[in-house]
């Protein structure tokens, strides 16, 4: 068998799909994207994808090594995330040809549902509502769909360096309200964006310990370990991180610090499939946790699941809840996926476990690109983190 053709399709809201063909009539899929810059990733796509016309789609480690030191300049977001849709694709081709989805490629599954959570903000991508009032009611609205999990962005403005006492005690007082809504019986994680410095962060981290969150993700940028370490050892609140890491050698670092309780990579930007599942040994030789970060679309979660599958360190799953239901593959997927109780079947299918809806991806495709919001401080304008 051989790779004969690789196409993409910019598809909305923000996503970029890959099909590979090959010359026997079987057809992979995956999603090489970077939310803001899905048509650099596109042209690395095609750039990459002159290396792998004609090979064997099955030797899938063999041309990940090829695609990502063919380059004398490695590693990076758009590259490693070119590999990575390339590489779900070449998984999905081969779990097809060998009639199995593919997590038993990977040694098995480990359970028979994957535990997901949705992140909610308030009203903020449609109207930018971010008060207390409406993330209790979006907090709400989740917990009666069977969500047992839920995680939350900060509110309101950007966060400064070293915030003042009022506004720690508002986001603590926002968090303290979604905990009494939803009741102790939820699970509740806050996801800061690396928006703050380490002294801040900790200052966090203390005031939110009575109310025990599962984990803080991000509470600072994730290029500096050391001040990742020194949150870390000033809580009792268990610290993810990851998704804006690339490859096993990116990781290697926060694990060997023990920097985090949980890593968070991207089978969309960390570097597929089989980078991920990597990734997740490394971490659970530390006894760290592994909850994949998943913003995208239908594919990128197919890849997400076979992983979590086959992961004995898995935790949790992200992906986004849209409320019209593209990212579980309404639209996009015959058979979009299910959410029971909290909880996700392990696909069952061939390959990536899912048949995409071609016909509808097609009808779906544009021209446009999805811009990445800049943030500014509302007093002085300057640049701000998300």
């Amino acid at each position: 068998m051989k790779i004969t053709k690789l196409e993409t399709f910019h598809v909305k809201p923000r996503w970029l799909f890959l099909k590979i063909s090959t010359d026997e009539g079987i057809v992979g899929f995956g999603e090489p994207v970077i939310e803001g810059k899905s048509k650099i990733v596109e042209a690395a796509v095609h750039n990459m994808g002159k290396m792998i016309i004609g090979k064997n789609p099955c030797d899938i480690e063999r041309l990940w090594q090829m695609m990502y030191r063919g380059s004398f300049y490695r590693g990076g977001p758009i590259m490693v995330s070119a590999i990575s849709g390339i590489e779900q694709a070449l998984w999905d081709i081969k779990g097809k040809y060998h009639e199995m989805p593919v997590y038993e490629m990977l040694g098995g599954k480990v359970r028979d549902k994957i535990r997901v959570y949705p992140h909610i903000d308030g009203d903020y991508p449609n109207t930018g509502d971010t008060s207390t009032e409406k993330f209790v009611a979006c907090a709400l609205k989740r917990q009666a769909e069977g969500f047992n999990f839920l995680k939350l962005g900060l509110p309101d403005r950007p966060t400064d360096y070293l915030e003042s006492p009022k506004r720690l005690d508002e986001y603590v007082d926002k968090f303290h309200k979604i905990r009494e809504a939803v009741g102790d019986e939820m699970d509740l994680a806050i996801d800061c964006h690396g928006r703050m410095s380490p002294a801040m962060a900790i200052r966090f981290c203390k005031a939110l310990e009575p109310y025990h969150p599962v984990f803080i993700e991000e509470p600072v940028l994730p290029e500096n370990v050391d001040a990742l370490v020194k949150v870390k050892e000033a809580t009792s609140i268990p610290i993810a991180a990851g998704e804006r890491l690339y490859t096993k050698w990116g990781f290697r670092e926060i694990i060997e610090k023990q920097a985090v309780a949980i890593v968070q990579p991207d089978c969309c930007h960390a570097g597929g499939i089989l980078e991920v599942r990597k990734i997740a040994t490394m971490a659970e030789a530390y006894y760290a946790g592994i909850a994949p970060h998943n913003p995208l679309g239908p594919i990128s979660l197919a890849a997400c699941l076979q992983v979590d599958a086959c992961t004995p360190n898995f935790v949790i799953q992200e992906f986004p809840c849209m409320d019209n239901g593209w990212d579980r593959g309404v639209k996009y997927l015959k058979k979009p996926f299910e959410v029971i109780g909290g909880y996700m079947d392990v696909p069952k299918g061939h390959g990536l476990g899912i048949e995409v809806n071609e016909e509808m991806i097609q009808e779906m495709a544009y021209d446009g690109e999805w811009e990445n919001p800049m943030f500014f401080n509302p007093d002085d304008q300057a640049i701000a983190d998300w």
